[in-house]
Order: structure tokens, then C-alpha cells, then sequence
């Protein structure tokens, strides 16, 4: 029987790998504890022994141009390539690996429920899905130790899901995860935000005060999280943090009681707040 281990929400943001590469050679009092999280959670997953990552995120125009973005997409392939997001790809990267099986009892189990999934079966993967994948895993240039089930959420093109349809389609994806048969062990992640805009009058917008209630609320009270509208998660967290919506997916997937791990934050990274919470369903 499939084995949910693990729920992480994380930030996506590009500096962020190279940020935590540059903090490797310090002590954990140097780095301090928001920091630390990043590190911390990376040994919590070698320790949780996952077979696969279903990685929620969002293209952000390499794979999926502005003329076609899909609500939701899910992949369906043996491997995701890296994408191309404009300086070339490049040739020390490889293709993750997929779980094609598991894709198609997700695709199979929540299309008739309602959500109509739209279905890759080639797709390439941009910065949304590796930065998360490398910080977790240590899926870098060499292959990946886990297999992976990209799921694509567009927050980019309006109109966009809302955080309940998002929350709604995670309860439909763990539904499916629970019905599956083969002994697997499963790691969700849903990736983006926190807070940041990158245009407009309000650029550099960070809430750091709505970005650590969103990292307490996830793990107790979703349902609150699930009621913000689109326009409240841009006003809170600006225009690119709306990708905080793609954590709801993950906390719908898992049970309604779960038990956090860790968590952390810090602030800025490349204008960004950046922050990652783990937990385990109780």
C-alpha cells in the first residue's frame, strides 16, 4: 500500500540554492535557525526513505508559453527533462526520473471526480520543480534518488485557481494516493511564494507577517487558508507570491490532522521571503 511520509511546502524561488550552497561551510548558530530549516529538512528527508516526489509548482514560461497554460497539468512520462528558461540547458543536468504508473491512478482517480487535468506525457521542467528537488533530494546534476509525479498549476496566467480549488484538488489526489495498491512510499511537496513582487509599483513587496501565519496556519487550520480569495493572496502576499495557493494542493493530499516537523524562514532571499515547513499525518 502507497505510505504518504511526508508534507513539505517550500519556496522555489532560483537564489535560493545558490543562498544555502554559500551557508554549507557555516555552523548552524552562524546560519541561524531560518536558515538551519533548509538544512534541517533536506536530513529529514534522507530519513524518510520516500520512492517518489509529487512536486506541485508552476512554469514559469519554459515549458508553457503564454498563449497555452492549462489549470492544471499533470505529468505522465518516464522523465522530465530540464527546461530551457532562456540562457540554454544545461548539459550536466539530468532528466528526473517519473513514475508513470503513479501519474496515470492520479489522472485515472481525479478526472472523474471533476478535475480535468490536462496530461503530459512530455514535459519539460523549469527552476518551480528542480530548486525544490535539489534542496530536498540532492537531485542536482547527477539522478535524482527519488522518482516524480510533476503536477503544473498555473499562477501566472489569470484567471487562476483559487486556493479552494487547489485545497479541493489535494483531497482528491490523497483520495487516490490512499487507494493505491503498490507498496510505495510517497513524499508531496507544494512549492512557490512566499511573499515577493517582482513589477509594479508595489516591487520588493515582502509580508513577513503574513508569511509566518501562512507557515502556522498550513499545518492547523488550512480550511482559513483555503477561504482566501485570489485578490487576498495578492494584496497580502503580492502578485508572485500567489503561488502560495500550490501549499494547498500538498495540505489536501494530506490527512486532516497532521504533526509538524519544522519549520523556517528567512528573509530576504532575492527580495524574496523564502520559507519551508515539513510535516507527517498524524
Amino acid at each position: 500500500m502507497a505510505d504518504i511520509v511526508a508534507g513539505i511546502g517550500i519556496s522555489h524561488v532560483p537564489a535560493l540554492a545558490p543562498f544555502l550552497a554559500a551557508q554549507a561551510s557555516r555552523t548552524p548558530e552562524e546560519r541561524g535557525p531560518g536558515i538551519q530549516a533548509f538544512f534541517d529538512v533536506s536530513d529529514w528527508m534522507r530519513d524518510q526513505h520516500a520512492d517518489v516526489a509529487i512536486m506541485v509548482y508552476n512554469d514559469h514560461g519554459a515549458q508553457m508559453s503564454l498563449g497555452l497554460v492549462p489549470t492544471f497539468v499533470i505529468g505522465a512520462a518516464e522523465e522530465y527533462p530540464p527546461a530551457d528558461e532562456g540562457n540554454g540547458v544545461d548539459p550536466s543536468l539530468a532528466a528526473f526520473p517519473g513514475d508513470a504508473d503513479l501519474s496515470w491512478h492520479i489522472i485515472d482517480s481525479v478526472v472523474p471526480e471533476g478535475f480535468d487535468l490536462a496530461v503530459a506525457q512530455q514535459m519539460a521542467v523549469d527552476h518551480g520543480f528542480r530548486i525544490p528537488m535539489g534542496v530536498l533530494f540532492g537531485a542536482g546534476a547527477g539522478v535524482s534518488p527519488v522518482r516524480a509525479v510533476p503536477i503544473a498549476v498555473n499562477v501566472v496566467q489569470q484567471p487562476t485557481p483559487s486556493a479552494r480549488r487547489c485545497f479541493q484538488l489535494g483531497l482528491a489526489i490523497g483520495r487516490a494516493l490512499r487507494a493505491y495498491q503498490a507498496d510505495v512510499r510517497i513524499a508531496v511537496v507544494g512549492t512557490g511564494g512566499m511573499s515577493h513582487q517582482l513589477q509594479g509599483a508595489r516591487a520588493g513587496h515582502i509580508n513577513e507577517e503574513f508569511d509566518r501565519r501562512f507557515l502556522d496556519r498550513i499545518v492547523t487550520a488550512p480550511e482559513e487558508l483555503a477561504d482566501l480569495t485570489n485578490a487576498d493572496y495578492i494584496n497580502l502576499a503580492g502578485s508572485e507570491g500567489a503561488e502560495l495557493v500550490m501549499w494547498l494542493v500538498m495540505r489536501g493530499i494530506m490527512n486532516p490532522d497532521v504533526d509538524e516537523v519544522l519549520s523556517g524562514y528567512h528573509v530576504p532571499v532575492s527580495s524574496t521571503g523564502a520559507g519551508v515547513v515539513a510535516m507527517t499525518n498524524r
